[in-house]
């Protein structure tokens, strides 16, 4: 197949009939191992590589060592087998805005690490951070969606198999697949599981087969290395890539300029889990402040903490507004400023130039409204939930009105 990158996928589009077996690569040590211990023999593996496609779908922010890896060992082996490698990624925040697909290949030379819309330019459009409570909504987002978008229209509802590379060690995502896939004729399989290859064998396999150590892939912000108990060594990673640990750190930044509660890693933010005096810490930090060096803008910031009827909270509704655009110190005068004549007092970050004045501050009882003005790097757009401002002058008709900042 052609290479055709960049070619918006549209509904409508003609299905593949000869395909009846998926492939998800997420570029790591576990899916890696399974493709690459598969194509020794892919007829003993119950595979038809005629038949056979893999998806790739790509966030956007995958480390440099992980693609220097994939184009060097997976991609020369996936061309010397003729394997169908099919890289897809989003347009746009909604789902309407529909997806791309990046390259569609039997001789794939190149790893596409970024599209058209990232999960970084999501998550700094709205001014957050990845969340760790619940399902892995960012994983859902920038992949499984994408994936069935594609699965969905290529097969049409006819039956097929769908390969994921969950190693032995984790038994349970096996079962969270089968509840949580919709898509028509899909049969969800397992084989690291089967074979019970967990995260050591699947890195001894790739150590042995191409004598090189195969990294965890996961985004350069992902906040779960705290609950695999791996955050010494994504500390380590970062420290090896000080601009991008600068762009990390911009994007949490600017998240808990918005939202103090926005911490990378649930308690402990990334700012805090660097020392200044550490040469290599040092290094991130300058990149930091590198990052920093833009326009920046106050916002205003609401949220409202509801209660649906039955008593149970709802999800919290926001609205962030650019008021004024400028530099950080200049936004902080004028912050303090104004917050003077109105008696807000103005928490001031003197080493990274952010400011906040609470208006509102956040109390623990719901229902609640919270309200603040901060200055922050001029990445957030303006963003406003559906049905706000009505929930919100509802919510404060029924308790003591404080003006806002003029």
């Amino acid at each position: 197949m052609p290479n055709t990158a960049y070619s918006l996928f549209l509904p409508g589009l003609t299905t593949d009939d000869d395909l009846d077996t998926v492939i998800n690569w997420g570029l790591g040590a576990d899916s890696t191992a399974y493709l690459a211990r598969m194509l020794t023999d892919p007829a003993a593996h119950g595979i038809d590589l005629q038949r056979t496609a893999v998806l790739y779908m790509a966030t956007g922010s995958e480390w440099p060592e992980t693609r220097l890896l994939v184009e060097e060992f997976m991609l020369p082996l996936l061309r010397e087998h003729g394997v169908r490698l099919v890289q897809l990624a989003r347009n746009g925040h909604l789902q309407q805005h529909g997806f791309t697909v990046l390259d569609d290949s039997r001789r794939p030379a190149r790893l596409f690490a970024c599209g058209p819309w990232t999960l970084w330019d999501d998550l700094e459009s709205v001014g957050t951070v990845p969340q760790q409570a619940g399902t892995r909504k960012c994983s859902l987002w920038a992949k499984g969606a994408v994936g069935d978008w594609w699965l969905t229209q290529v097969l049409g509802g006819r039956p097929f198999r769908q390969i994921m590379g969950f190693n032995a060690d984790e038994e349970g995502r096996r079962f969270g697949d089968q509840a949580a896939s919709k898509i028509p004729g899909r049969t969800g399989e397992f084989p690291l599981i089967d074979w019970g290859w967990g995260r050591q064998q699947c890195e001894a396999y790739l150590k042995d087969r191409f004598g090189v150590y195969w990294p965890k892939s996961y985004c350069t912000f992902c906040c779960f290395p705290t609950s695999m108990g791996a955050l010494p060594a994504h500390l380590e990673r970062m420290r090896t890539h000080p601009d991008i640990a600068g762009q990390v750190l911009r994007l949490e930044y600017t998240a808990m300029s918005l939202n103090p509660n926005a911490k990378l890693y649930g308690r402990k933010s990334l700012l805090e889990l660097l020392n200044p005096a550490e040469p290599q810490d040092r290094a991130c930090l300058d990149a930091f402040e590198h990052a920093l060096d833009m326009p920046w803008a106050l916002y205003h910031v609401r949220r409202l903490f509801l209660l649906s009827e039955s008593g149970k909270r709802r999800p919290v509704m926001r609205s962030t507004e650019r008021v004024d655009l400028g530099r950080p110190q200049q936004l902080a005068q004028q912050l303090a400023s104004t917050s003077q004549r109105h008696r807000v007092d103005v928490e001031h970050d003197p080493v990274y130039g952010r400011a906040q004045a609470w208006i509102r501050p956040r109390r623990t009882d719901w229902p609640m409204a919270e309200e603040l003005f901060a200055t922050a790097p001029a990445c957030v757009i303006d963003k406003r939930d559906k049905g706000f401002d009505q929930e919100w002058n509802v919510l404060l008709s029924r308790s003591s009105v404080q003006l806002p900042l003029a």
